[in-house]
């Protein structure tokens, strides 16, 4: 084959691969467009918002607190270890509570919640979609987006803050049992120097985070699983790709949101 011939091939490989991302992000755009706009126009379902409410936040606590829980402790455990190499032993408390406050909480968060909710809601969505039953909305004058998409992701969007609040609550108390009991460093002390290092604007980031990442989870779940494909296979691909999805965004959404907070 001439040289020429495998040249074009290959750009014509990578021209076919460019154009297959641009149209999956064009279609990403659309449909969250299209959700937007669903959220301010009647008629809206607060039942079936109730139900997200519940089934996305308060299921999620359980796993949330533990990661929270642990990770706290993890941290204390390392910052004292690298502190007391420079006698900065007095850094634990602040560095543990700004430390899940401003990123581990709400990545931590959402990354659970994205494995629990994006995976579920795709599943959700997806089996719909192969057994016919969103269209069978369609053919009852409801539109699946508003019944279906819109009280999901505002039900995250909602959710997700309070859980991230409560688990910066729990990781901070993590960080506390093991530097009192294990650390052997005085309580009194250990509540002040996170009061006194801790900022509003710590808390108010990472909630903002939060709300973010929570858009993000239920919006990926509620995309590959309206556009899933046909069969079991078709529900599966979605489930995956609602779940990989979601974490890469929260992380790239992560670091765009910090650098908006916080840089100089």
């Amino acid at each position: 084959m001439p040289i020429a011939n495998v040249f074009q091939d290959f750009l014509a490989s990578i021209g076919r691969s460019v154009l297959a991302l641009c149209t999956a992000i064009g279609r990403l755009v659309l449909f969250v467009a299209e959700t937007l706009s669903h959220l301010v126009r009647p008629p809206f379902y607060p039942l079936e918002l109730g139900q997200q409410i519940m089934r996305i936040g308060y299921f999620s606590l359980p796993v949330v607190g533990l990661t929270a829980l642990f990770t706290g402790a993890a941290l204390a455990l390392q910052i004292y270890e690298g502190g007391s190499r420079f006698n900065a032993v007095s850094v634990v408390p602040s560095i543990v509570a700004i430390g899940m406050v401003r990123e581990l909480g709400p990545v931590l968060g959402g990354l659970m919640v994205a494995a629990r909710v994006s995976s579920s809601v795709a599943a959700e969505l997806g089996t719909m979609r192969v057994t016919e039953q969103i269209d069978a909305l369609t053919t009852l004058s409801t539109n699946p987006m508003k019944y279906l998409v819109v009280p999901r992701v505002l039900a995250a969007t909602l959710t997700l803050p309070v859980l991230v609040l409560v688990g910066d609550i729990i990781g901070i108390m993590g960080g506390f049992l093991v530097g009192t009991s294990r650390l052997n460093l005085n309580a009194a002390a250990y509540i002040q120097n996170t009061w006194e290092f801790l900022e509003t604007g710590d808390i108010v980031s990472g909630l903002v985070k939060a709300a973010f990442f929570g858009f993000i989870v239920a919006m990926m779940g509620c995309y590959h699983g309206y556009n899933s494909g046909r069969g079991a296979q078709g529900v599966g691909q979605a489930t995956t790709n609602a779940v990989v999805s979601a974490a890469i965004l929260i992380f790239a959404s992560n670091y765009l949101l910090t650098e908006i907070f916080f840089a100089s």
